[in-house]
């Protein structure tokens, strides 16, 4: 259901069978919460927010790939991907991605 480079992608798959007022059933496929790592525990680079800068280009330069911001994301705590670049000179860490 999703690619690999998505977050999701790893995260399990569920199921719930739920019956409707009616009687009849109805079975819902569902990604199970996804929880993260504690960024402190991961390799990171620093860089520092620039005036203007922007999470899916930050993503492109570091990772190559713009839809990677949500690494950013998660490196950073932040739920709100333009949370990243709205503070200039905001140091931001960047995990470092294996091969």
């Amino acid at each position: 259901m999703f690619e690999a480079t998505s977050r999701y992608y790893k995260v399990d798959d569920a199921n719930l069978t739920v019956t409707l007022p009616d009687g009849s059933t109805r079975s819902v496929s569902y990604k199970r919460r996804r929880f993260i790592a504690d960024p402190s525990s991961l390799p990171a680079l620093e860089h520092i927010a620039v005036h203007g800068e922007r999470p899916d280009l930050l993503a492109s330069r570091y990772f190559g790939e713009p839809t990677q911001f949500w690494r950013l994301c998660d490196a950073n705590r932040v739920i709100r991907p333009a949370e990243l670049t709205e503070t200039a000179g905001r140091p931001l860490a960047v995990p470092v991605i294996g091969p």
